[in-house]
């Protein structure tokens, strides 16, 4: 039997508050109706279980002088991203009470502004690195196909076989973010050693098979692999896995494709999304260099 410590957040809330199993079972109907991602509902539901079980109640039983209170000491809280804290268990809590009919309180919990930051890029260089940096196969593979087509770390895992098109050189990526389709290039260099990969490790259904109950790799998994990896190679900037889709794009920026077309690629809904892109970036041959002044 295990010991209280080792029950996962949502464990402990189901065992501990009545109601939240029930509750939970409703907000995952209305989520699959509504069309919207199980990763988000995932990380949702954790956040109303930690709140959960701080006022031993379901969110609709907690006032707000409570809940505020509670916020306050997140964002006070030392030694942890308090900030990122706070945000996702307003998320959580407006995602909550939007979807039993509370708009008021859904409306009335604090606004977060989001921060104004640019995202972390690999250079040609780093990349380099980090590729050449995986002992297996499988890992030099996915880190690559990533760079290489503007993927998600969800996209990535949710590919099967049938998506790659070595004929058409394409990869199809179905009911991705906004639940659209979309069609992306495979590149020559990446379609060798797809083939490679596949004739060595024989994937059944995904793409990349790994311990999840349905057979996919897990996204956790992918980010072990570009940790491990990193630890080998001199970066040392705070990148992610979501850093290979934004040097992909910026890499296009920069050798000329145009942004419209790269809003496409990356299947955003809006091109404000993708104007971010614009300020990371490389820009022109700066006006001082033309001058040849040498210092």
């Amino acid at each position: 039997m295990r010991k209280k410590s080792e029950f996962t957040i949502m464990e402990r809330a189901l065992q501990t508050i009545d109601g939240f199993g029930p509750m939970c079972q409703k907000l995952k109907q209305q989520t699959i109706l509504g069309g919207r991602s199980q990763s988000t509902l995932d990380n949702y539901l954790r956040r109303i279980a930690l709140v959960c079980q701080e006022f031993k109640r379901l969110p609709e039983d907690i006032s707000e002088d409570e809940i505020n209170e509670y916020l306050t000491g997140l964002a006070q809280m030392p030694k942890s991203p308090s900030r990122s804290s706070v945000k996702h268990a307003v998320y959580g809590l407006r995602y909550y009470f939007r979807h039993i009919g509370q708009n008021k309180r859904a409306i009335g919990l604090p606004s977060m502004k989001k921060e104004a930051k640019l995202p972390a890029i690999f250079n040609r260089s780093e990349l380099r690195q980090l590729f050449k940096a995986p002992t297996l196969l499988k890992h030099r593979i996915v880190l690559t196909l990533i760079y290489s087509a503007g993927l998600r770390s969800q996209e990535a895992i949710n590919l099967k076989l049938p998506a790659i098109d070595f004929e058409r050189k394409t990869i199809h990526i179905r009911q991705s973010k906004y639940k659209k389709d979309r069609i992306v290039p495979l590149s020559d260099y990446i379609a060798i050693g797809l083939r490679k990969y596949i004739s060595a490790e024989h994937p059944h259904i995904w793409l990349f098979n790994g311990k999840e109950p349905d057979g996919r790799y897990s996204v956790k998994g992918l980010s072990w692999i570009l940790r491990e990896n990193l630890k080998k190679t001199d970066i040392r900037k705070d990148v992610s896995l979501h850093s290979l889709q934004h040097s992909y794009a910026t890499h296009l920026l920069e050798d000329g494709v145009n942004i419209v077309t790269i809003k496409e690629l990356l299947g955003h809904a809006h091109i404000n999304t993708t104007m971010i892109y614009l300020h990371v970036a490389r820009q022109a041959r700066q006006p001082i260099d033309a001058l040849s002044i040498v210092a």
